[in-house]
């Protein structure tokens, strides 16, 4: 596990969700889902660097939309979870 914080989580949206589309500029509050950037396989690939990563555990009741919707509702859901404050 290495040090997350809020600019590797926001790194990692950007090289594995918005790459693929030109011109995408994502802000720390636009919904990544509404916005079409999330797959079947990159919400797995999501889910995957929030546990292996961050090193927090993603129960079946953490599984909700809401919660890895945004930038910002990821980063509260990991210091959440961490009990800890993410370095920005």
């Amino acid at each position: 596990m290495t040090m997350v914080t809020v600019e590797s989580i926001r790194t990692f949206i950007r090289e594995n969700m918005v790459s693929n589309h030109r011109n995408a500029v994502l802000g720390d509050d636009d919904d990544i889902f509404k916005l079409g950037f999330v797959s079947s396989m990159t919400a797995l690939k999501l889910v995957n660097f929030v546990e292996t990563e961050c090193g927090v555990t993603v129960d079946n009741d953490d599984l909700d939309v809401s919660t890895f919707s945004t930038v910002n509702r990821i980063v509260a859901f990991i210091e959440r979870k961490l009990g800890t404050t993410l370095a920005r």
